[in-house]
């Protein structure tokens, strides 16, 4: 009995070897398997990691690609109530910076890198004049203000991914607008929890004359 039962392993194990499903003891190897063809690794190991360049050799296909540490964010194309807010948010900005001379406004889309494995698109920005006055994105480092109106799609990334980023670098101010709850909630470099705004928005950068501020009832007005 125990004779037929080795058999049946012995059996048993040799198909197993054929099938590829365990390794011969003395030749681990199996000399007809060929090695696996770049495009098969490629399969195998799709990248996870995101590096600038990479980003920005993705399509032009309407979506925001922007990498945070390596990890790749991807937001839709934007609803009509998101564009407005960014527009008004940009004139208003605009309009300031030109009146107290401390800055210049941007929107989207961005091309702005701190490192081989960050690249951003903030929504609205504001950079110093010298580093607008180069006209080349990779010498925009200084953000003097960061602003993201929230989308169904980048509320993750724009509260924690990105915040992080921005206070990493040291951006001194960051808003964070709700458009849907009407409300911006503001965030500083050294904040761990921020601070949520109902009323106006305000800001003040070092040098100027007189601060900025933008009711919310202006800003979220009907159109």
């Amino acid at each position: 009995m125990a004779t037929v039962t080795a058999q049946r392993i012995a059996s048993l194990c040799n198909r197993m070897m054929l099938l590829g499903l365990v390794r011969h003891p003395i030749f681990p190897r199996d000399p007809l398997r060929f090695p696996p063809r770049r495009a098969e690794l490629m399969r195998m190991a799709a990248p996870h990691y995101y590096s600038a360049e990479m980003v920005r050799a993705l399509p032009d296909d309407g979506q925001r690609y922007e990498t945070v540490h390596g990890e790749l964010l991807v937001t839709p194309s934007p609803r009509l109530w998101h564009q407005e807010i960014v527009f008004r948010l940009a004139m208003h900005l605009t309009e300031y910076t030109r009146e107290v001379g401390i800055g210049h406004a941007f929107i989207s889309p961005a091309d702005i890198s701190w490192g081989p494995d960050t690249l951003v698109q903030p929504d609205v920005f504001v950079t110093t004049l010298a580093e607008a006055r180069s006209m080349d994105w990779k010498n925009i480092q200084t953000l003097l203000l960061a602003v993201e109106v929230l989308s169904p799609s980048s509320t993750r990334a724009d509260r924690f991914a990105k915040r992080r980023l921005y206070q990493e670098v040291g951006v001194p101010l960051y808003w964070v607008v709700g458009g849907d709850a009407k409300l911006v909630e503001v965030w500083t470099a050294e904040s761990v929890f921020p601070a949520v705004e109902q009323a106006a928005l305000t800001w003040h950068p070092e040098g100027a004359a007189e601060p900025f501020r933008l009711e919310l009832e202006e800003l979220f007005r009907p159109l």
